[in-house]
């Protein structure tokens, strides 16, 4: 543990210490005018005639890139020590002669049995402390100094043997390490103290933050520190410290692997599939993404385009590089596929910046926790219609990527997202009242902040501000982000006194940094910032009403706080409340505004304020589209890409020709269900 603290400490001396350097800078990783589709395999589960077989199913459908590696530690090293890379050696190879790109994931996770049976502080203990066998994925203690340890050894070897590899792309890390588990045996106790210590320094510094006053629970010792519970009871402080410092061990893991591929593979990027916002344990991406991370990549399982558009950006952050989806949905879990929807989500991906689609998964599992998971090849080993709907987007995005894609995305506002908050917002255990307060998810409201906008088929970014320069945007979203330290506050303040544009929720700012209450007028250390102050709130019995400007809206919920100007104005007020309260005020700042809004974030009433804005804000408005339709202009030409299974009529400017249906359009484009057109 001693490494994750000096990593903390440097961090926080040096700005921008151990951030990965941007694609930019070296000319060989994929760019403009490179798209990749293929899927992911698992040679640990076929034969070297199913491999062969495999292999030129996947050259006929087109496919270019594969995944491997992942899940598979003991396929290369059945024992400590003894590497077996022979068996990948020929897959490799045989990929390689049939024109196949590979990205070569350090399976760091799961760890296999041997380690554990010999190495036991690898087992997980839950918290009542009985020990966890290692029963499924990830029931690995990434904290132990065992662990850490053999992982390094064990990704050194792989990455010497293929990092310089000319048929290695690019390098994954540990698949959804952020879907692990919290581990509460002795020494994880002892290493969350050491982690405390160098937080917090002393005693008294943690009493504080922990309001041990409370109910009796002074700590007299450091001796009397216990592990919080992840899953409740316990108070806000101690269950965000906890997620804190998982989240420290997940990165500092991170950290370790981005070290061995800037030494063994530094012409390899890094694309991994993280999972940073699991719920079982997570970690704060977004605070640190460029230390480990060269193009954003998720797996992309999302049903509907608010949330898939969200993470995506999510994803990507600010960086420029383009979005990999290294697990794309092509069946799923009793999910046996729908024609056309995984080319409809392919064409989707495009249009947020996607560079490569990978289907989750080339065979169909037989055995194991995803044996009834259907992927392009059944169980049986016939090709299902899903591998020629992959071979199809292959060879339609040969074409696409002549025409623009993947397309740069440089967006022009952005919606904060915080890990902390997320978790603070909703601690476990019945006794936190924190759960009473904070009704609307942190995620809805996140969701709910991004749709208007996207709606209106404009980028968003997808930020934490506390990390990020703000300047680049003409717009910044804080929604619901019910805990915000000095940092995040510093950021919105100098923004707008700057003169940017801030649009801040209910909820936000309610507790600094430890998690507790602010002692000054609310929001935080911004109530001079909005000119206002907000203690006092209500739960009406109606949803609430109001107008915008000339725009009636109407919510579904019935929460709003009691907004107290001083120097701000009131621009809008709800119409079913005793009094008409404001619902939203603007304050001039410096040589920016901040805009308060005084419900939980939700489109009824924040699209119309938006759209009040992106005129004097210079703010570009995509095409406009119907619902469920959307659109980006690319080079001169517009992709659509219809996310439902309607038939959608989009109004257009004169006659265009799609590109992908060779179809000529007179003053509308006619998409059919999961329809998708490129005109020009």
């Amino acid at each position: 543990m001693s490494r994750l603290i000096a990593s903390l400490l440097i961090a926080a001396a040096i700005p921008g210490a151990g951030h990965a350097k941007a694609s930019a800078e070296h000319v060989s990783w994929p760019g403009a005018g490179q798209l990749f589709v293929g899927t992911c395999y698992q040679p640990v589960d076929r034969t070297p005639e199913q491999i062969h077989r495999d292999i030129s199913l996947m050259k006929k459908a087109g496919f270019n890139i594969v995944r491997m590696g992942d899940l598979s530690w003991d396929y290369f090293e059945p024992e400590e020590g003894v590497y077996t890379f022979e068996a990948f050696d020929a897959v490799l190879a045989e990929m390689k002669a049939n024109g196949i790109r590979v990205i070569l994931d350090i399976p760091g996770l799961p760890a296999p049995l041997w380690l554990h049976h010999k190495y036991p502080g690898v087992d997980l203990s839950a918290q009542n402390g009985t020990r966890l066998n290692p029963a499924e994925r990830y029931m690995d203690n990434i904290s132990d100094p065992d662990y850490r340890r053999l992982v390094v050894d064990f990704a050194d070897k792989l990455t010497k043997r293929y990092g310089a590899d000319p048929t290695v792309i690019a390098i994954g890390f540990d698949n959804e390490i952020g879907n692990g588990f919290m581990s509460y045996s002795e020494a994880d106790r002892q290493r969350f103290i050491v982690w405390l210590k160098a937080r917090y320094r002393d005693l008294a510094s943690l009493n504080k933050t922990w309001a041990t006053q409370r109910w009796s629970r002074r700590i007299g010792s450091w001796d009397e520190v216990q592990l919080p519970y992840g899953d409740g009871p316990g108070p806000v402080e101690r269950y965000l410290d906890l997620h804190r410092y998982w989240s420290d061990v997940t990165i500092d893991a991170l950290q370790d692997l981005e070290a061995i591929r800037k030494r063994n593979a530094p012409n390899k990027p890094a694309i991994s599939n993280l999972w940073d916002s699991s719920d079982r344990k997570g970690f704060d991406y977004l605070s640190t993404y460029r230390q480990y991370v060269n193009y954003g990549a998720y797996g992309y399982y999302n049903g509907d385009p608010i949330s898939g558009g969200f993470e995506t950006s999510m994803m990507r952050g600010a960086l420029t590089t383009p979005v990999w989806f290294n697990e794309f949905q092509a069946g799923g879990g009793g999910f046996y596929g729908t024609k056309g929807r995984s080319r409809m989500w392919a064409y989707f991906g495009l249009l947020n910046g996607g560079q490569a689609v990978l289907a989750w998964t080339f065979n169909s599992h037989l055995g194991g926790e995803e044996q009834a998971l259907f992927g392009l090849i059944d169980h049986d080993d016939t090709p299902s219609w899903k591998l020629d709907e992959f071979g199809v987007i292959a060879q339609e995005f040969r074409k696409m990527q002549t025409l623009g894609f993947p397309r740069p995305v440089s967006p022009e506002v952005a919606v904060d997202y915080s890990f902390d908050a997320r978790v603070a917002s909703n601690p476990n255990g019945p006794s936190n009242t924190v759960r009473a307060y904070y009704t609307t998810p942190y995620l809805m409201q996140k969701h709910s902040a991004f749709a208007p906008l996207y709606n209106d088929n404009i980028d968003v970014a997808v930020i934490n501000v506390a990390h990020e320069d703000l300047n680049r945007y003409k717009l910044v979203v804080v929604a619901g982000e019910y805990i915000m330290d000095k940092k995040a506050t510093d950021a919105i303040r100098s923004y707008v006194a700057n003169g940017g544009t801030v649009v801040m929720t209910a909820l936000s700012d309610k507790a600094d940094g430890t998690g507790q209450w602010h002692d000054t007028p609310l929001p935080g250390r911004l109530s001079d910032v909005f000119g206002l102050k907000t203690n006092a709130f209500y739960r009406t019995d109606m949803p609430l009403t109001g107008r915008i400007g000339g725009t009636d809206f109407s919510t579904t919920i019935n929460f709003y706080e009691v907004l107290e100007p001083s120097t701000a104005k009131v621009t809008a007020r709800f119409s079913n409340v005793e009094g008409s309260p404001p619902a939203i005020t603007v304050n001039t700042y410096g040589k920016g505004r901040a805009i308060y809004v005084a419900t939980p974030a939700q489109a009824a009433v924040l699209a119309p304020l938006y759209e009040s804005l992106y005129g004097e804000l210079k703010i570009a408005v995509g095409p406009k589209t119907p619902e469920g339709v959307y659109a980006r202009d690319v080079n001169g030409r517009t992709l659509y890409v219809n996310t439902t299974a309607a038939n959608k009529v989009v109004a257009i400017s004169g006659r265009k020709t799609g590109l992908i249906t060779h179809t000529s359009w007179d003053t509308e484009v006619h998409l059919g269900p999961y329809g998708v057109d490129l005109l020009q």
